[in-house]
């Protein structure tokens, strides 16, 4: 088989020679190739001319595969290798080039002298990348920016259950205020949330990382990629309905004061209840009552306006509704609705194609529509009939004629008969 020759053509060029075969096959205009190729109808003859002369390969650009004009030359790359390695090898590149230019008088961008090293397999000291950060000024208003993390630590010293604390510090005065919980979830972050403006009102937004109870991980529905949105947690959700700004940190640096908080909790309050020998979390919560208290009189600091930001609390029950989870069902032809492998049938007689099942902190739950709460009752049939069906099916087992049945005695008789029948012959 003969060996074909491979010509390597950039995307540009590979689109641009396409063109011009369908123009030699007759199948567009020199004008449309020229508008698809977004060249002039000049340029299109003058492609088409040389692929006919050289095939091809013609296409490519002059200049590939020669040497630059400008190259410098062999021997001044020789030199300045070996001057690197002799003498400048724990240098930087830019302190390198520099005395390279001064000393020997070879004038070398840095970046040319890297290409040159890495060429030849020359090990050079490498600057470790950093990330650019800039100081924050702390917000003036108390409210303004409350930051939010969730803290996994072992609170009780091996006494107790593993827990998180979940913290919320006021980015103006320093104000602490939190609470422990089994886990970090959707629930321990609305129920720390609910708690905190219940005590302090609603602040103006919130300052967190980007774990997935704050932050859906989820691709956008059709609804909201033509609406352009981002999908959106619970958490975020019921923030939005409350119109509390989220804001997610990309790095733990970004949020270093609630960060800095739970250093120190690991150290005072892992101490604190070590004395009070405390073992649990619903213990943990009643202490924090005498301790956030102190802790805050001894660290907050006054925010440099007197304003609080903070909006007046809604209702206990508003609140109920809106930090809870909430999804969409649809309702069936039978006005029941799936929720959780759980079948609901609706007593009410409406003409909704879609309801709202909000799940409340209290473990309570209710369907809605368009704010108002539908009568429901859950279906336990289909559940006891699929558990007695699964009980048969495991009861269930192969059948086994007994000694007496016909087959067996025809059988039986056939065997004792055999022998008589081999001695007689």
């Amino acid at each position: 088989m003969a060996e074909q020759d491979m010509i390597t053509m950039s995307r540009k060029e590979s689109r641009r020679l396409h063109i011009i075969h369908e123009v030699l096959e007759e199948r567009i205009t020199q004008k449309e190739a020229a508008a698809l190729a977004s060249l002039s109808e000049r340029q299109i003859r003058r492609l088409i001319r040389r692929i006919r002369e050289e095939g091809d390969e013609g296409l490519c650009h002059r200049s590939r595969g020669k040497a630059s004009n400008r190259r410098i030359s062999l021997k001044i790359k020789e030199r300045a290798l070996k001057l690197f390695k002799q003498e400048y090898s724990d240098f930087n590149l830019a302190h390198a080039s520099e005395l390279l230019a001064d000393t020997h008088g070879i004038a070398l961008h840095r970046e040319t002298l890297r290409l040159w090293l890495r060429e030849a397999e020359i090990p050079y000291k490498k600057r470790k990348a950093r990330k650019h950060r800039q100081w924050r000024e702390r917000k003036s208003h108390f409210g303004e920016l409350i930051q939010i993390d969730g803290s996994h630590h072992d609170w009780f010293e091996g006494r107790g259950p593993t827990c998180v604390f979940m913290g919320y510090i006021d980015d103006a005065t320093g104000t602490v205020s939190g609470r422990f919980y089994a886990y970090e979830g959707t629930i321990p972050a609305l129920d720390s949330m609910k708690r905190y403006i219940m005590r302090f009102g609603l602040p103006q937004s919130v300052y967190l990382d980007k774990h997935a109870a704050y932050k859906s991980k989820g691709e956008p529905t059709l609804e909201e990629q033509l609406a352009g949105q981002e999908p959106m947690s619970q958490f975020e959700r019921s923030l939005a309905e409350l119109e509390v700004e989220v804001i997610h940190a990309n790095s733990p640096q970004a949020k270093g004061r609630v960060e800095r908080l739970f250093r120190t909790l690991q150290d005072r309050l892992v101490k604190e209840m070590r004395l009070a020998r405390i073992k649990g979390v619903e213990e943990a919560n009643e202490f924090l009552r005498t301790f956030l208290p102190r802790y805050n009189r001894k660290f907050k600091k006054p925010a440099l306006s007197q304003a609080d930001l903070h909006r007046p609390a809604l209702q206990s029950r508003e609140l109920d509704r809106i930090l809870c989870i909430k999804e969409e069902r649809t309702l069936r032809n039978d006005f029941t609705v799936m929720h959780n492998s759980k079948l609901y049938q609706i007593e009410n007689i409406t003409r909704a194609k879609k309801v709202v099942v909000e799940e409340w902190l209290d473990g309570s739950l209710r369907i809605s529509h368009k704010g108002q709460n539908l009568e429901y009752r859950k279906i336990e049939s289909l559940v006891k009939e699929k558990a007695q069906v699964t009980c048969l099916r495991e009861k269930k087992r192969r059948w086994v004629p007994p000694p007496t049945h016909p087959w067996k005695k025809t059988f039986v008789q056939k065997q004792r008969n055999k022998p008589q029948a081999a001695a007689t012959s």
